[in-house]
């Protein structure tokens, strides 16, 4: 399980990095909602998460016999992200009234933790 929580933590910094790097470009170079560019960050870590959590974050961890299976849930972890990082965007940025950049916060430290505990009960086991 380390050696799982080790390469997640890389893996999943990268992907928690880019995610944030997408969204802080969205919200500072266009006049895109924060709430739209959340989903467009979203999109592409998704993508980009599932290859590289598959392949490498938890190799060797549980079945690969369904890879339907893997997928969907995988997938399903995914929109419990999307809809954390949404419900983070829109309490701080519409509900409080902070600047775009708060959300950013509990995308980092929150979110993570919340879906390696998912991924590796439930996706990859």
């Amino acid at each position: 399980m380390l050696g799982q929580l080790v390469r997640y933590a890389i893996t999943g910094g990268a992907v928690t990095a880019l995610g944030t790097a997408a969204y802080g470009a969205f919200v500072a170079f266009t006049v895109m909602d924060p709430m739209l560019a959340v989903f467009l960050a979203y999109v592409l870590c998704v993508a980009v998460g599932y290859v590289v959590h598959s392949r490498w974050s938890f190799r060797g961890h549980g079945r690969r016999d369904n890879p339907a299976r893997t997928t969907g849930r995988f997938f399903a972890v995914s929109l419990v992200s999307y809809l954390l990082n949404s419900a983070f965007t829109w309490v701080l940025t519409k509900g409080l009234g902070g600047p775009d950049w708060w959300p950013v916060i509990p995308m980092l430290f929150v979110t993570p933790l919340a879906t390696f505990a998912l991924n590796r009960r439930w996706v990859f086991n």
